[in-house]
């Protein structure tokens, strides 16, 4: 299937067609199968069990890039990084920084808004064992290198988590002989184009459970993707 990529000129729109996506046939089944089953504390809810869109819109200066929705978050409540514990730092975070309205990440309809931020994932299916097979983030990248391609007025790019840092290398990079470096906590680049990119740990249980990331950390890095924002418009 060939995307009608090029005929996307906004944010909405592109939202609406990843909507509709079925190129991944074991995302398709994984999703709708725990849409329908679901687990016992969310029996009561009607799962979304689709590909999740992206959050925000084209005139924002930071971007977030996640690695993919989760069974019962995102899968569940059909807005990128809600109802989980990575979408609960996630929104505190960035309401710390001025870049939600609210800290709470509860369901699609409970009033949060981004400001100047854009979130987005690799994959915008929810992968069995959050992982996504290597053809499954080839069918999803065009998604994101089109958001890429209408977010114009981003400066400042964080990825959460290597998964998210590599696949984001290539489309900001502009260089596509450079190496890509190492991946690691707070790794900062100023890129060709004058934007910077921020990789952080991804704000995952594995990882906030064990100490690897802790809320200090992680909110590190949204204060200094707000202090390079206001450098820039100073």
């Amino acid at each position: 299937m060939i995307h009608p990529l090029e005929t996307i000129r906004s944010a909405e729109r592109l939202h609406r067609l990843i909507c509709q996506c079925t190129l991944c046939p074991r995302l398709v089944a994984w999703r709708e199968e725990i849409a329908r089953v679901k687990v016992a504390r969310f029996q009561s809810f009607t799962y979304w069990g689709k590909p999740v869109p992206s959050l925000g819109d084209a005139d924002a200066r930071l971007l977030v890039v996640g690695l993919a929705p989760a069974a019962h978050g995102g899968n569940r409540t059909g807005r990128i990084f809600t109802g989980d514990r990575s979408g609960d730092w996630l929104y505190r975070a960035l309401h710390r920084f001025g870049f939600a309205n609210q800290p709470q990440s509860i369901d699609r309809d409970d009033g949060l808004r981004v400001k100047d931020c854009y979130v987005t994932a690799v994959l915008h299916c929810a992968p069995p064992l959050n992982k996504p097979q290597r053809d499954e983030i080839a069918n999803c990248r065009p998604y994101l290198a089109r958001e890429w391609e209408l977010l114009t007025r981003v400066r400042v790019i964080v990825a959460l988590g290597k998964l998210a840092f590599d696949n984001i290398w290539p489309l900001v990079s502009n260089q596509r002989q450079r190496r890509r470096p190492a991946f690691r906590h707070g790794l900062e680049i100023w890129l060709d184009s004058g934007q910077t990119l921020i990789a952080s740990f991804h704000p995952s249980q594995q990882n906030t459970f064990t100490g690897k990331l802790t809320e200090p950390m992680f909110d590190g890095i949204f204060a200094r993707a707000r202090q390079l924002l206001q450098e820039q418009a100073g």
